[in-house]
């Protein structure tokens, strides 16, 4: 571990915090920004590689002992937060972050045989705004997602912002990028998933569609979510089994993905403990 007191971004390390408007760059780098205190933490606790920590001097008796911890020879810059902001042009309340890599591409193959089964999977379709990934991250994490399938036209997951708004939960949760199987690689994850037996929900408003207290999802299933102002895509919805909603009183007929994600899963969740506990008192 090494210590550096900065006052600028000349060092070669520091390149990514320079660069956080563009994130295509990052992304090439294969490298991604962590930032908050909670962030950091589970960061530094996770099996992903870590590049550098930077801090004000205040805060590092705190995270010293856990970048001591990591394998890697991980160099501590210090900075204050004023300075910080002044050449990122961001603003940053704890003034904690950290440079991680982005892990290796999971495939379906490589979830499907790690997780138990009934397999509850997620994937995206069309959500472009950063805040609301990290949000549907954090949502499958607290309700027992197995992976998270992104589509081409998905913001990243581990966008600055999606990695902040996730609270770091996307540490633990295995990302299925779709995207690099070309256009249209989600229809086509879909499509091999219901030839696995997975059945493939739309979280949808359609006509004829089923509410969530009438379809079952205590069985292997993979929940889509689609674009913030148009839902999901005609041709991803071709290719689910069918669409379901929730139901909603007054004259709200939507809600923000975050808090449909939450209604689902949780019902989701809620089935599972359910049949489970019915299995066990049956045997």
């Amino acid at each position: 571990m090494h210590i550096e007191r900065v006052t600028g971004f000349d060092r070669p390390g520091l390149a990514p915090y320079a660069t956080l408007r563009q994130s295509d760059e990052l992304r090439r780098a294969g490298l991604f920004v962590a930032e908050g205190d909670k962030v950091v933490r589970r960061l530094l606790a996770s099996d992903f590689g870590v590049v550098n920590v930077l801090l004000p001097e205040r805060r590092l008796a705190e995270f010293e002992p856990l970048v001591r911890a990591r394998p890697e020879d991980i160099t501590i810059y210090i900075m204050e937060i004023e300075e910080l902001e002044k050449l990122t042009g961001f603003p940053f309340f704890q003034g904690v972050l950290a440079v991680g890599k982005v892990p290796r591409v999971n495939t379906l193959d490589s979830v499907l045989a790690a997780a138990p089964r009934p397999h509850l999977l997620v994937a995206s379709d069309g959500l472009t705004n950063a805040e609301n990934i990290g949000l549907l991250v954090r949502n499958c994490a607290a309700f027992g997602v197995q992976a998270l399938l992104v589509d081409e036209t998905t913001a990243s997951p581990f966008l600055r912002r999606s990695v902040r708004n996730s609270m770091g939960t996307i540490f633990k949760l295995p990302v299925i990028e779709a995207a690099s199987a070309g256009e249209g690689g989600l229809v086509r994850a879909l499509t091999e998933l219901r030839a696995r037996g997975v059945r493939v929900i739309a979280a949808h408003l359609a006509a004829g569609g089923r509410t969530i207290h009438e379809t079952d999802l205590s069985d292997d299933c993979c929940v889509v979510f689609g674009n913030e102002g148009s839902g999901v895509s005609a041709q991803v919805l071709a290719a689910c089994d069918g669409a379901v909603l929730i139901p909603m009183s007054g004259e709200v007929d939507s809600l923000n993905v975050g808090s449909a994600a939450a209604v689902f899963l949780y019902e989701a969740a809620r089935q599972r403990r359910g049949k489970s506990r019915k299995q066990k008192a049956e045997n």
